[in-house]
């Protein structure tokens, strides 16, 4: 049985798109600190809040903040109790793949007991798709859920016969610079379908921690600077602050807006692999 839902609060920007795509805004009350797609949901209440201010922060500044965040609160985010409340929704939705990149499930259920919440907790693009399914379910939105992930495997088919066949050249990815990480769940999976050939991360997996020496013993020829929630204004100036480390990495480097294309698990991870697949083939 399918339950509409009419008022709902998204704790997740990629569950704010998703909502949005499905043509739900309307049902939209509140999103959290971090939804900035698309603009015109920029006036709806915020109900989330880093602990500590982030903003400006190189990366390893804010790995320092989330740690120590970790260590006295337990957790990195608040939510506005209060205020979500007060906002009487049916449905919260939120996410169970990483405490550092969004409010965690295990605290919202914790803080909202009797309210129903939907938890996107994908890993690969099938359950991002899988993802959009459920919050159609859960909205009623059956159709246009359907639609929209037709859409998605429709382009997604199109990149697959574009690079298919084609040279495969090494790609490193990092979705962090200090410490650097390598990246996991579907980012591995979009450089795969994209024509590259990942030297490090794993699909369906956490991103992971690798030392400089050990990524210049990989011997990239394209390095993508991808630290996960920057947009490409900050991407720019996080490869600014650590150029001296990039340097001699790969004879091609390419910046990306990870906030909007790669590390959200929602619609627009396609337009990312589309972005990708002609940056690796560019050159």
């Amino acid at each position: 049985m399918l339950v509409s839902s009419s008022r709902i609060v998204s704790l997740l920007p990629s569950a704010t798109e998703i909502v949005c795509a499905l043509g739900l805004e309307d049902r939209l009350v509140g999103i959290s600190h971090s939804c900035d797609y698309p603009e015109r949901i920029a006036n709806r209440p915020r109900l989330t809040r880093p602990r500590t201010s982030l903003e400006g922060l190189s990366s390893g500044e804010i790995d320092a903040a989330v740690r120590a965040a970790l260590r006295d609160y337990g957790s990195v985010y608040e939510i506005d109790i209060d205020g979500l409340t007060a906002l009487e929704p049916d449905l919260i939705l939120t996410q169970g793949i990483c405490d550092v990149c969004a409010v965690p499930e295990k605290q919202v259920i914790a803080s909202f007991e009797g309210t129903k919440v939907l938890t996107l907790d994908a890993h690969d693009l099938a359950a991002i798709l899988s993802s959009i399914r459920d919050v159609g379910c859960a909205t009623g939105a059956v159709e246009q859920a359907e639609d929209c992930v037709a859409d998605m495997q429709r382009r997604i088919e199109a990149v697959r016969a574009r690079t298919a066949g084609r040279p495969r050249p090494r790609v490193l990815a990092l979705e962090w610079l200090d410490p650097p990480y390598v990246p996991g769940h579907w980012v591995p999976e979009v450089i795969d379908l994209a024509g590259g050939e990942l030297v490090a991360g794993i699909t369906r997996r956490p991103s992971y921690r690798m030392e400089w020496s050990q990524l210049r013993e990989l011997e990239p020829e394209i390095v993508l600077i991808m630290p996960c929630g920057f947009n490409l204004d900050e991407t720019r100036r996080e490869a600014e602050r650590y150029a001296d480390l990039l340097r001699g990495l790969a004879a091609q480097v390419h910046l990306l807006d990870a906030s909007a294309y790669f590390s959200r698990s929602g619609p627009r991870v396609v337009d990312g692999l589309e972005m990708l697949a002609s940056a690796i083939f560019s050159g």
